[in-house]
């Protein structure tokens, strides 16, 4: 299916994040099929397409910024899949335990099989973040890997939060 293709970008960008002098994270989510996914293929060439999917991640190793763990989030993503390969971007809204957010931009390639995502690789970068996340900045990777019922994505990174 290649909304999950978004998902695994979603997933991908819900899992980094960073504090004040870079410190280093890590962290796993298990992100669900998508819940809202739309597929639009382009008549230029077969199995060519454009995709756009959200769906809800859950920390299952979390990582931890200003004494709060990582609970949840979502991801909305859009990609553009050729054939076995997909492009795609997006953003990751995360919950901290704590009831902070931070926000995640993340690109990342993906390879399907049978329009299905296998794995994806990509970059992402903290875009926001509210309460103790306020002006939080970073970057880091993600790897993810299909899974049962969705993927699981495995995050690295580090963080900067203002004084």
């Amino acid at each position: 299916m290649q909304s999950k293709t978004s998902v695994i970008s979603a997933a991908v960008l819900a899992l980094a994040i960073s504090a004040a002098a870079q410190t280093k994270i890590s962290g796993t989510a298990t992100c669900g099929n998508p819940t809202a996914s739309h597929v639009l293929s382009v008549p230029d060439r077969p199995n060519h397409s454009f995709t756009i999917a959200q769906g809800n991640c859950k920390w299952t190793k979390p990582f931890e910024i200003a004494g709060s763990q990582a609970a949840d989030g979502m991801s909305t993503a859009f990609a553009e899949v050729t054939g076995n390969k997909s492009n795609g971007r997006g953003v990751f809204v995360g919950n901290m335990a704590s009831g902070d957010k931070f926000h995640v931009r993340f690109q990342e390639v993906s390879t399907l099989k049978d329009g299905a995502p296998q794995t994806a690789e990509g970059k992402w970068t903290f875009a926001g973040g509210t309460g103790k996340l306020k002006g939080i900045t970073g970057q880091g990777t993600h790897k993810a890997k299909a899974a049962p019922d969705g993927v699981i994505v495995e995050v690295e990174g580090e963080y900067t939060l203002p004084k």
